[in-house]
C-alpha cells in the first residue's frame, strides 16, 4: 500500500461528486469539469491510498465500501468548506452584569429585556449583590459591567459617571407633607421617618442636617434598600428620603415625590474594569441606556 504524504482537495471534491451523482458525466457537470479530469482524479486517488473506491457496474460506478468509509470521514472537511463559503455566523457574545437591588430590580431588567428583543445574538446574565461586591467582581473579572450608587474607587476598577441627582421625599399621596412642592428638613420634625439603614453614608449626612436644624422625626423603620423604603411609604407607614433614581421612574404613577431642600446628591455609576478592553456587547448595552432611559424631573444625564 502506498504511503499517504499529501492530500488533494480536487480528488476529494471528485469522490464525493461521484458517489452523489452515480456517474462520471453528472460527476463532471457538477464540479464544471470533463469526464476524463473526474476519471483522472479518481484514478490518483486510488493509487495514492492504494484502494479500490469504484467498481463498475451496468454502465455506472459503484463505490466500495472503502469509498462509504471515506466520504464519511470527509463530511467534517465539506462542513467546515461549507462554513467558508458560507454567510458569516454572528457571534453570541455573553454580558456578564452585576448591580445592587435599587439598579437591578425593574430598571435593569427592563433594559435587558427591551435590549435582548432588538438584539437577539446578544446573551446577558444578572447578578444581584451589594455595591461592595459589585466592585469586587468586576475586580476578580466574574463580571463584566456593574452598575453602583456608592464611590468605591479601586485600583483596577473604572467608574464612570451615568446619572446625577438630588434628595427627594417619597410619600403616599395622601400624606400631610404630599401638597408641599418642596420639603425642608424642618417639615419632618415628629414625622414618621423610614430610614435607610446605618451602613449607608447617606444616613449620617441626613442625621447631621436633621441635627442641625432641631428636625426629630419618628424613625418608624429601617430597610437597607431604596426600593423597600418607597415601597414602606407606599404603604402609608411614614415619609422616606432617598435617591430619586431609578425608583421615581417606575413608582411616579403611585407615589408623590418631592425635592428635600438639602445638600445630599447622588451619583450614579457604571463600573467596569480598567485595565481590559469594554466589549462589544458592553458597548452596545451602554448606548442603549444613555438612548433609553426616560427623563425625570429629579435626575439629570452625567
Amino acid at each position: 500500500m502506498a504511503t499517504k504524504t499529501w492530500h488533494s482537495l480536487p480528488e476529494y471534491q471528485a469522490l464525493r461528486a461521484l458517489m452523489e451523482n452515480g456517474t462520471t458525466s453528472q460527476a463532471a457537470i457538477r464540479l464544471g469539469l470533463s469526464q476524463s479530469a473526474v476519471s483522472r482524479s479518481i484514478a490518483s486517488l486510488e493509487e495514492r491510498t492504494g484502494r479500490m473506491l469504484f467498481e463498475r457496474e451496468g454502465g455506472r460506478l459503484r463505490p466500495t465500501d472503502e469509498a462509504v468509509q471515506m466520504n464519511r470521514r470527509l463530511d467534517p472537511l465539506f462542513a467546515a468548506l461549507d462554513r467558508i463559503d458560507g454567510p458569516p455566523e454572528v457571534e453570541r457574545e455573553t454580558l456578564r452584569i452585576v448591580a445592587p437591588p435599587t439598579y437591578a430590580h425593574r430598571f435593569l431588567v427592563h433594559h435587558i429585556a427591551t435590549f435582548l428583543t432588538t438584539n437577539p445574538h446578544f446573551h446577558l446574565s444578572l447578578e444581584v449583590a451589594s455595591s461592595e461586591d459589585v466592585i469586587r467582581g468586576i475586580l476578580e473579572e466574574r463580571f463584566d459591567l456593574g452598575f453602583t450608587g456608592v464611590e468605591l474607587s479601586r485600583d483596577g476598577v473604572k467608574l464612570t459617571l451615568f446619572r446625577t441627582s438630588s434628595a427627594v421625599c417619597a410619600m403616599a399621596s395622601d400624606h400631610p407633607l404630599a401638597q408641599r412642592d418642596t420639603i425642608h428638613p424642618e417639615d419632618l420634625n415628629e414625622q414618621s421617618l423610614i430610614a435607610i439603614s446605618h451602613r449607608h453614608a447617606r444616613r449620617a449626612q441626613l442625621e447631621n442636617i436633621l441635627h442641625s436644624c432641631r428636625s426629630a422625626p419618628r424613625i418608624v423603620a429601617e430597610v437597607s434598600t431604596s426600593i423597600a423604603a418607597v415601597d414602606l411609604a407606599k404603604e402609608g407607614l411614614g415619609v422616606t428620603v432617598v435617591n430619586p433614581f431609578p425608583v421615581v421612574q417606575y413608582r411616579s404613577d403611585d407615589m408623590v415625590f418631592r425635592p428635600f431642600a438639602s445638600p445630599i446628591a447622588y451619583r450614579s455609576y457604571i463600573v467596569s474594569p480598567e485595565h481590559r478592553p469594554t466589549s462589544r456587547v458592553a458597548r452596545a448595552f451602554i448606548r442603549h441606556l444613555r438612548l433609553h432611559t426616560p427623563k425625570d424631573v429629579f435626575s439629570q444625564k452625567a
